[in-house]
């Protein structure tokens, strides 16, 4: 894996090289982390950005069972095509997942390499994302992972994120999401729904933010209701206009949904 990183970096490097030598100013960095929502923007062609999920966990706990998770040095590459267009590739290094029943103290546990996600996203209105952006992204999952944490199928969906100029200082964005996702009992499939709304503003250096995402799993084995509250800090410093630091702390609303999460990354465009 060590050799994988290094190849994405040299990757990354190569790249860059070429998209330095062109003519005209670049768009706004405009990462997708941290937050759940997809992102109205597409990066210039010929330019590489990497996006790192340092390290993120979980925690959700009820009457039966607690169930801890994290995931460290999860990857995300993304590269301008055209215009309009990118590509993206990512996977997670390391996942754990530990279900501990409560009741006997017996744990179960789950870890490896995540599945590799593969998207394209197509900017249909401004792909700057200002003052109004629209775009279609989608995007899948093929089953690479580690054996014990890999999906039992090929799963993917499609995002039509809304950027929204609010004429306040507070920009406002949208996200919906249908997916087809693999059933519990990997004998086939089923959809999924979820939206994201949220809200941030600039302060100097700092991006403050904050969402609310709602999902819907309609698995035939028991459908389920996940939503949270989820807060998020960005900093940018002018020195570095081309990367950023950020920071999430998730809260459920139901007992459906992770009781908290957090998690630590960076962007960087070359």
């Amino acid at each position: 894996m060590k050799l994988g990183i290094g190849a994405l970096a040299l990757m990354a490097s190569l790249v860059a090289g070429g998209a330095l030598a062109q003519d005209g100013e670049r768009r706004p960095f405009c990462p997708d982390r941290p937050g759940k929502g997809d992102s109205t923007c597409v990066i210039d062609p010929g330019v590489v950005q990497i996006e790192v999920g340092l390290f993120d966990g979980f925690e959700q706990e009820d009457d039966t069972t607690r169930i801890e998770g994290w995931s460290a040095g999860s990857v995300t590459v993304r590269y301008g095509v055209g215009p309009r267009t990118e590509v993206q590739a990512g996977l997670s290094i390391g996942t754990r997942e530990e279900a501990t029943d409560r009741a006997t103290g017996v744990t179960d546990t789950a870890e490896g390499i995540s599945d590799l996600f593969l998207a394209m996203r197509h900017s249909l209105i401004n792909p700057d994302g200002e003052p109004f952006g629209l775009a279609l992204t989608v995007f899948g999952t093929v089953p690479t992972g580690g054996d014990e944490v890999r999906a039992s199928g090929i799963a993917g969906g499609i995002a039509l994120p809304m950027a929204f100029d609010t004429g306040t200082e507070w920009s406002l964005g949208v996200s919906p999401f249908i997916e087809a996702i693999r059933d519990a009992d990997g004998e086939g499939s089923h959809a999924a729904y979820s939206l994201v709304v949220g809200t941030d503003r600039g302060l100097g250096d700092w991006t403050l933010g904050a969402e609310i995402w709602i999902s819907q799993d309609d698995d035939p084995l028991g459908s389920a209701t996940q939503s949270t509250f989820d807060l998020i800090a960005v900093w940018s410093p002018p020195s570095m206009p081309d990367a950023q630091l950020d920071f999430g702390l998730n809260f459920g609303l139901n007992d459906d949904s992770p009781d908290v999460e957090f998690g630590v990354g960076l962007a960087r465009r070359f």
